[in-house]
């Protein structure tokens, strides 16, 4: 366990039983503060508790571990903050702006909420990993390596055989979950981001199937080869649920409906170039950018992933890896003007003392 305090802040890390940590929220709790944040390495007790919902000192946030909701032998990852200020919430149904109260400290850098997050994952990627429950043994998932097309209200299109073993899972029960990885991350798999969209899969209707049709061959050129072979039927996904993971500590469930009604980030297509660009024209720029804007000394850096409304980057520093936020100084919706921004930022930051 580690216990750091600089002013106005206290800072928690444990991973050990609950009646150790609820010693050192009593401990901290010696402070002076307006509010705690507090985040689980995973999801707890039927994910009752939001990731980053923020509790006032004391007794409500002592309450929320007392019960037999947390057994004392849980072994966990806890983080908790205590503020002298009040922070943006980073639950699933956080906005994109907002005005935070007067502080020392940086405000929330602005970032897309989890479900145009994971509706932007949805339509970058290709391939997913879907689960259905196994007819041959009752009760256990079975995965499968599964490419899908994705309509406008980001439910999976799927074309599989009758012979495959999920279909002949699906027509027995169609409750069913998609996993879609990031695969342009870092090289770390537990930091990558990735979604998991839960839902029933079921055969589409006969008049909508020309459109499914018509998506899925635009995805899947080589599948005109076999899309029309009698076992071979469009499928799609009617979404119930969804929950996020945007790396370590950032994860958090989604509403089926918001996930609905999100749109992929406009970048969303060209963030691999943007990002391939950045990190081999540009590292000097990414370096002034991190001390310019989060005022972080570094000897290497890494943008990982970008936005319409900024970037975060991988920064090597004199104590060690360290990943950052950087908002873009106005929203962008293309590469041009993304590039027009970071251009504009870097001059700015050239020109700083």
């Amino acid at each position: 366990m580690t216990v750091a305090r600089v002013p106005g802040r206290i800072s928690i890390r444990s991973r050990g039983p609950l009646d150790e940590l609820q010693s050192v929220v009593a401990a901290s709790n010696e402070e002076t503060c307006d509010d705690i944040s507090y985040r689980f390495g995973r999801s707890l007790a039927g994910d009752q508790h939001p990731l980053h919902k923020q509790y006032m000192c004391g007794k409500v946030l002592l309450a929320l571990f007392s019960g037999n909701n947390l057994p004392n032998n849980h072994q966990t990852l806890f983080h908790l903050d205590c503020l002298k200020r009040k922070i943006m919430s980073s639950s699933s149904s956080r906005s994109h702006g907002g005005t935070a109260a007067a502080s020392n400290q940086p405000p929330p850098v602005a970032e897309p909420s989890f479900s145009e997050k994971a509706r932007t994952l949805a339509y970058s990627a290709r391939i997913g990993s879907l689960s259905t429950l196994s007819r041959k043994q009752a009760g256990f998932p079975f995965g499968s390596v599964m490419p899908y097309g994705l309509d406008r209200l980001g439910r999976p299109i799927f074309l599989i055989s009758t012979m495959a073993m999920h279909t002949q899972n699906l027509q027995a029960d169609p409750r069913a979950s998609l996993l879609i990885v990031q695969t342009d991350g870092d090289g770390d798999p537990l930091g990558a981001s990735r979604v998991t969209l839960l839902g029933n899969v079921v055969t589409i209707p006969q008049p909508e199937i020309a459109d499914a049709r018509k998506l899925y061959l635009e995805r899947y050129t080589n599948s005109r080869y076999w899309v029309d072979f009698e076992d071979f039927s469009f499928y799609r996904m009617d979404v119930v649920d969804v929950y996020y993971v945007g790396g370590f500590g950032v994860m958090g469930w989604v509403k089926a409906s918001d996930y609905d009604q999100s749109e992929p980030d406009p970048l969303a297509e060209m963030a691999s170039g943007i990002i391939e660009h950045m990190n081999a024209d540009h590292k000097d720029a990414l370096i002034l950018l991190a001390r310019m804007s989060a005022g972080i000394e570094s000897q290497e850096a890494a943008m990982t992933s970008v936005d319409r409304l900024g970037f975060h980057v991988r920064l090597k520093t004199s104590e060690g890896m360290r990943g950052v936020r950087i908002a873009f100084s106005r929203e962008v919706r293309n590469a041009t003007e993304a590039r027009k921004v970071l251009v504009e930022m870097v001059q700015r930051g050239r020109k700083q003392p």
